[in-house]
């Protein structure tokens, strides 16, 4: 009878593991969630924007819809040289480390060196006629999806932007 309940035990431990490792997850990343975390630069000149967790969860879900096709993990399947992270979006011309920057990206973006419309290339709300996931984004969304993009790395790392060395 004991070797019996023995092996219900380690049925009853393999199939509630998952259960309490899927409830404990969200505990671990919202240790993550502080003020300089959720800070990032607001415009080129210095000033600072701090998102709330809610607003930064919100910007996550509108990019994975919007722009996670080409964009998941914060690499560009497109183009493997030129990522959405800290380093590559500070060397971009103009700038795109910013909130300011990004949400100007995302209305009418241009080509790496800033010498070139991509907006038929690439979406944006300057052709949301031909994007259709760009329709129905307000200003709001814009700001959400560039806090998100710029608290990402601060709280996924080197995986964010890191390419498939980390998927």
């Amino acid at each position: 009878m004991s070797t019996v309940l023995q092996g219900l035990r380690r049925v009853v431990v393999l199939l509630l593991l998952p259960v309490v490792l899927l409830l404990l997850a969200p505990a671990a990343q919202a240790l993550q969630w502080t003020a300089e975390t959720l800070t990032v630069p607001a415009d080129p000149s210095g000033t600072t924007v701090t998102f709330s967790e809610s607003e930064i969860k919100a910007g996550r879900k509108v990019f994975n819809h919007s722009c996670g096709t080409c964009h998941a993990g914060g690499i560009t399947k497109t183009n493997q040289n030129v990522g959405l992270d800290p380093a590559t979006l500070a060397l971009a011309t103009p700038p795109r480390d910013s909130v300011n920057a990004l949400v100007d990206y995302m209305k009418d973006p241009t080509s790496y060196d800033g010498e070139t419309s991509i907006a038929d290339l690439h979406p944006s709300l300057r052709s949301a006629d031909v994007f259709v996931t760009m329709r129905n984004l307000t200003d709001e969304d814009l700001r959400r999806i560039a806090g998100y993009i710029l608290v990402a790395p601060k709280v996924q790392g080197q995986q964010w932007g890191g390419g498939k060395i980390y998927f």
